[in-house]
């Protein structure tokens, strides 16, 4: 044994954790060796750093590296079994060009310029410049003319405090995560429909469903571990168990699939609208649960694409090609589709013209209760022969097979006793219409009753390790607070001030700028600050070329916290170099409400420090005189007095009143016995609490010696307070160092699988009516108009939704760059995307040998026929037009994607083919959300 070497060693090691997952017996001396290679490592539990599936993983550390990474046999979600990037959690912060000290653009006098080159600096100069560029743009603007690109990849904790910073120091709502591109409309849907965000099932459902319904989700390789278990449970029950793969091209979902549908972009919401109709042209409505539960609604219909307003957009020079489309966003000629489409409303018929008269505000949320008539009425059009027409996806497949497809699959959601899961992921979320399709899939399970029941609903697959539990339960949107409480609604305003121990009015009523609006407004010199973290904002928002010249030729200041130099790092002004996952305590919250912490591990390399340190620290550079003052501009009224009353000093900094307050260190102190490894029983470091063996010289220019409390923890058990009795709840810190993650809520100390079911949620036996199976007690959008399909009706007053959802009509509508209308030769559609080796813009993965061996370059995966007519075979070089900008890919006809004629697509990992200079930069009107998914297109030769 001891002269066996590497390679022999890792082989063991890799055997005996497969054997432990899998259950097998391990030979003794297999595991002897195992033993002896592991001499001196260190084992915790952690998560892994990518989608949000949520697995759980084993770290092993030894003279504070990570050694080596396993599947954790004991987490519920993975059952000891990783995908091939989470294997590699461990080599993403190892890369070579790992970012190890701040870096600022300097001339050779050593002062600022935004076209010097980036020269070393220490922490201290960093932080004097970003106080020195932050506050001349802060009283120039007044709070919104600063903003931070949040992230669905901070910790739980680093989201926390960055909402606090943003809305309650600097007063603005000018935070967003990069969530808003993977999941805002899915939150939509959740909120129009049940009044509370977040899914009602659980993972547990793939195992005790029939069937499995994927729209636009390619979980095989967005999921792969969630896949896993759909795959177990197909080959355990094959004739039972049933899986339908809807896509708008083949992929590697299809593989075990039953049926693969390709269906035409954006024609999703036909398609519902026909199983909807088949619904009740069966009588198959379960009436007992849609009278008790739920009522009819809609809403509008003329709401824009999300895109900038034309007249904007022209005078900020935007070309004629790109103004061929945006002119949309204001009016749009109805097609002979759409108007079939939207006859039952009776307001529009093809030709005329559709003024988009509510794309403004709270317009696209308007929705308002109908009857079921009305929305039997509404539905009528979409029969199988006009649903075929409009969307089967594959020129090349007959209307008899679409058809039988589309059949098949009403009969799966309608039959009976079967139990149906419908997934999602960006193929709803990223999309024109992706609040509409998010509502109404739940309008199919809910008129078959097959909703927050074991085994049967529509559940909403998230892409990030924590968009859920930090973009969206923390509150990190613009117009969120903690636990869905809303920064427009003066109560909620009223609640976080008093948790936050801050003057009422202090938070700002106004929803702050969106991702793609923050990109927007300083486009136009209204933000002129702005802060990137755990984000990529340069590569991962579409339209690219206008925001990365923005960047670098406008007046305004950047700084992106970054462990590697990608292209947001290179676009920026000043980077910090930031601790990554393991070198830093955090929790995620994943796709099924479970919220997982874990352990600092190992310490961050050179000066690299860890985002809430960064944050906290800039908290010092402001005086409560400076931020909590009147700000006219903002309708803003100083809070000073309110402050002074509380017992603040004017002062008093931001880091002395937010992070810093007496109860946190009396509290929490360190060292804490949670620290202590269950192993070894060593403690782990922290490095905001105590420093660490570095001595990072820090933003004051001493030696960080750490803040003395358990920082983490404290804003843990103070968010936390947030949810408690509200449908939220969440365990106490301690308690997640011993579990494999809860599933919220949690109360008394149980977790919750099913919402809304009384069976299983406190909250829906509390609020439920003697001898009734669900209520369905979210309380947002609860009281809403009555009217027909075209309007609401005052005379017919509001009605009060207390414990009911809602089911919605939503039409078919086409895409406002969709190739069959486009007479300039745009004649393909462009779908983005990512792949199963590398994890969004590819700023970690690409720095893993072995995952960049396995997936080098984005490839334009095209379909061969289009190929050989275009003189393209693989490949060649293709250049990828688009009426924004182009790029060049490498052609791919045979590979894992395998587009219909008419379709490519190009994933965004790689920076080297930078696709979202292509992507049109529409949104979804009320979730905000881009839509990646469609653009129409050129393909040529090189």
């Amino acid at each position: 044994m001891s002269k066996m070497d590497r390679r022999d060693f890792l082989k063991t090691t890799a055997a005996v954790a497969a054997a432990s997952a899998a259950g097998l017996t391990i030979p003794s001396e297999l595991k002897a060796a195992a033993s002896n290679g592991e001499a001196g490592w260190q084992w915790d539990k952690a998560v892994c750093r990518f989608c949000g599936t949520g697995c759980g993983i084993m770290v092993a550390t030894k003279d504070d590296k990570i050694v080596a990474v396993k599947g954790d046999p004991e987490a519920p979600v993975n059952r000891g079994i990783n995908c091939i990037k989470g294997y590699f959690n461990a080599k993403i912060m190892y890369g070579a060009d790992r970012l190890t000290q701040p870096l600022l653009r300097l001339d050779n006098n050593g002062n600022f310029s935004k076209n010097a080159p980036f020269r070393p600096v220490t922490w201290k100069r960093a932080f004097d410049e970003m106080e020195k560029q932050f506050k001349k743009y802060y009283n120039d603007l007044g709070p919104t003319g600063v903003a931070i690109f949040g992230s669905g990849q901070y910790t739980i904790q680093e989201g926390y405090v960055a909402s606090k910073l943003v809305k309650a120091g600097w007063r603005s709502n000018n935070i967003d995560p990069n969530a808003r591109h993977c999941m805002a409309s899915a939150v939509v849907g959740f909120y129009q429909t049940f009044g509370i965000d977040e899914p009602a099932g659980c993972y547990d459902d793939i195992e005790i469903t029939d069937t499995v319904i994927t729209w636009g989700a390619n979980m095989a390789e967005m999921h792969p571990i969630l896949w896993a278990r759909v795959s177990d449970a197909k080959l355990n029950n094959p004739d039972k168990y049933t899986i339908i793969n809807l896509s708008t091209y083949s992929n590697r979902t299809s593989n075990i699939a039953d049926d693969e549908i390709i269906f035409r972009p954006n024609t999703d919401l036909a398609i519902m609208n026909y199983i909807g109709r088949e619904i009740v042209k069966r009588n198959a409505i379960n009436w007992d649960f849609v009278k008790k539960h739920t009522i009819f609604t809609t809403g509008t219909v003329d709401t824009g694409y999300g895109m900038r307003n034309p007249e904007k957009a022209k005078a900020l020079g935007y070309s004629s090609k790109e103004m061929q489309t945006i002119k949309k966003e204001a009016a749009k000629v109805v097609t002979k589709e759409e108007g079939i489409a939207l006859s039952g409303i009776g307001k529009w018929k093809a030709g005329d013209e559709m003024k988009m008269t509510h794309n403004k505000g709270k317009a696209p949320f308007f929705h308002w209760q109908i009857t079921f008539e009305d929305f039997k009425k509404a539905i009528e059009p979409y029969d199988l022969d006009y649903v075929t027409s409009v969307a089967k996806g594959d020129p090349d497949e007959s209307d008899e097979s679409f058809k039988r497809k589309l059949k098949r699959l009403a009969d799966l959601y309608i039959e009976k006793d079967r139990k149906v899961v419908s997934f999602w992921t960006m193929g709803f979320n990223q999309h024109v219409r992706g609040s509409w399709i998010n509502e109404i899939v739940y309008m199919v399970h809910m008129l078959l009753g097959k909703q927050s029941l074991p085994g049967s609903g529509a559940f909403s697959l998230t892409g990030q390790p924590s968009a859920c539990g930090t973009a969206r339960e923390v509150g990190t949107f613009a117009h969120r607070l903690p636990a869905d409480l809303l920064v427009a609604n003066p109560k909620h305003r009223k609640i976080t001030e008093k948790l936050w121990h801050i003057p009422h009015g202090t938070i700002n009523p106004k929803v702050g700028s969106h991702f793609v609006k923050i990109m927007r407004d300083m486009e136009e010199g209204k933000i002129k600050f702005a802060w990137a973290q755990v984000n990529n904002p340069w590569q991962n928002t579409a339209n690219a070329n206008h925001w990365i010249k923005m960047a670098r030729t406008m007046d305004n200041f950047i700084v992106v916290s970054e462990c590697y130099p990608g292209v947001s790092a290179r676009v920026a002004d000043l980077i910090l170099p930031i601790a990554m996952i393991y070198e830093k305590w955090g929790a995620y919250g994943n796709a099924e409400r479970r919220t997982q912490h874990w352990r600092q591990q190992v310490t961050a390399p050179g000066e690299a420090m860890p985002d809430i340190w960064t944050m906290t620290e800039f908290a010092k550079r402001f005086k409560l005189k400076e931020v909590w003052k009147a700000w006219p501009k903002q309708n803003l009224k100083s809070v000073l007095a309110e402050a002074k009353k509380m017992g603040y000093s004017e002062n008093d900094t931001l880091f002395d009143v937010l992070f810093n307050r007496r109860e946190y260190r009396k509290q929490f102190p360190w060292p804490d016995p949670i620290a202590k490894n269950p192993g070894t029983g060593k403690m782990h470091g922290n490095t905001e609490a105590e420093g660490d063996h570095r001595n990072v010289v820090g933003s004051d220019g001493k030696v960080f010696k750490g803040y003395g409390f358990f920082i983490q923890k404290a804003m843990w058990e103070e968010y936390r307070k947030f949810g408690v009795g509200h449908g939220h709840d969440l365990a106490h810190f301690d308690t997640y160092h011993k579990v494999r993650g809860l599933r919220w809520p949690v109360v008394n100390g149980k977790e919750t699988k099913w919402r809304f079911n009384t069976e299983y949620d406190p909250y829906a036996r509390k609020y439920a009516k003697p001898g009734e199976k669900f209520a369905f007690y979210g309380p947002l959008l609860k009281k809403i108009k009555i009217g027909n399909l075209q309007h609401p009706i005052a005379s017919k007053g509001k009605i009060h939704l207390a414990n009911k959802a809602k089911i919605f009509f939503r039409p078919f509508m086409v895409h406002p760059e969709d190739p069959k209308y486009d007479k300039d030769g745009y004649n393909f559609w462009l779908c983005t995307g990512r792949v199963l080796e590398h994890w969004h813009s590819g700023t970690m993965t690409m720095r893993v040998p072995e995952l960049y061996r396995a997936m080098p370059e984005a490839l334009c995966y095209m379909n061969p026929q289009d190929a050989r007519k275009l003189g393209l075979k693989d490949g060649d070089l293709a250049v990828v037009e688009s009426r924004r900008g182009k790029v060049q890919a490498r052609v791919e006809t045979r590979g894992r994607n395998k587009p219909p004629r008419g379709l490519v697509y190009v994933p965004w990992f790689d920076e080297k083919v930078l696709i979202n200079k292509v992507c049109l930069d529409a949104t979804c009107p009320m979730s905000k959300e881009t839509d990646y998914k469609k653009a129409a297109v050129k393909v040529y030769k090189a």
